[in-house]
């Protein structure tokens, strides 16, 4: 039977599926309601962790599908956010590629641990990589969704997109490549 936070977590996967089609569409609205579902699906891999712990229904395929889950949304929204439409601001595809590799790098690593019975959680330092990559994400998203309020041609929404931007990618690679490299030496003796 299904426990709640799992219920969560494949609800996550749905909401990413409506997340790409409102943020891929230009109906009216669209990217304030890609904004919406973003943190909602945000909110729930809080949620169902917190009473995965909570409520002591932490099981295997909670252990295989959460982090799943949260990769799969982060990779969806910086995919779609590569070509925006404010004005070509938005996160380049090296960019991109550089966050999903790390994270493909990372996942096959804990697959090797598992398949020698460790487990590998995430540290302290990964999570502030993740805070960081949703920040960014966000930042878009919401710079998106200013658009269907106040139209794509704002100074305000321009200037922002192109000076914080920027800045916000750049915080987000550099803590994906260091906490990547880090978490890679931390665990060398897998590769071994």
């Amino acid at each position: 039977m299904m426990n709640l936070p799992n219920r969560l977590t494949l609800g996550r996967l749905v909401l990413t599926v409506f997340f790409v089609a409102f943020l891929s569409s230009d109906t009216r609205w669209g990217d304030t309601i890609a904004l919406l579902l973003f943190i909602i699906a945000t909110l729930t891999d809080w949620l169902d962790g917190h009473l995965a712990r909570r409520l002591n229904q932490i099981t295997n395929f909670g252990r295989l599908m959460d982090p799943l889950a949260d990769k799969i949304l982060v990779a969806a929204a910086l995919v779609c956010l590569i070509p925006s439409r404010i004005h070509h601001v938005g996160i380049p595809a090296w960019a991109v590629i550089i966050i999903i590799s790390r994270e493909f790098l990372i996942t096959g690593l804990r697959q090797l641990a598992a398949g020698e019975g460790i487990i590998l959680p995430a540290d302290r330092l990964g999570k502030h990589k993740t805070a960081w990559q949703l920040i960014t994400i966000l930042f878009f998203l919401v710079l998106l969704a200013a658009g269907d309020c106040f139209g794509d041609d704002s100074r305000l929404l321009l200037s922002l997109g192109t000076h914080v931007g920027p800045v916000l990618i750049g915080m987000t690679i550099l803590l994906t490549i260091y906490s990547g490299l880090a978490y890679l030496w931390k665990n060398r003796r897998l590769l071994q």
